[in-house]
């Protein structure tokens, strides 16, 4: 058996605005939800293909939260690759999205980054290579 990464988790404050970040502005598809009453979450999987072949996103909602989630130092950022950065931060920001830093070339590399942000403030890097 082969190993692959399967998901990464976050957790959000508000699903709905989560959702909506991923899918409308991000291009993710909403792959399945899961409510658990009993344990008061839900969950969210979204991501750019099928679970059997992709890695993907899980939304963990957590339905009594009402503070903003700590992000810790630990934690880094998402990575999504796109073929056309200036492009997709056009229509990020035509979406609403929050640019934390317009597209530039790392000195000495050759691919194009850019950082967004989600609504729980969770880093989201964009990477056009060549």
């Amino acid at each position: 058996m082969a190993n692959r990464l399967l998901h990464t988790m976050i957790r959000v404050l508000d699903l709905d605005a989560s959702i909506d970040f991923y899918t409308r502005l991000l291009g993710m598809k909403l792959l399945r939800r899961m409510d658990f009453p009993e344990g008061r979450f839900t969950l969210v999987f979204v991501g750019y293909g099928d679970e059997a072949d992709h890695s993907v996103l899980e939304l963990t909602h957590n339905w009594d939260r009402t503070e903003p989630y700590a992000l810790g130092e630990a934690f880094g950022h998402l990575a999504i690759g796109v073929s056309d950065i200036h492009g997709a931060i056009a229509a990020l920001r035509a979406g609403g999205a929050k640019i934390t830093d317009e597209p530039f070339v790392l000195e000495g590399g050759s691919a194009t980054i850019a950082f967004i942000e989600d609504p729980d403030g969770y880093d989201v890097e964009l990477i056009e290579r060549p």
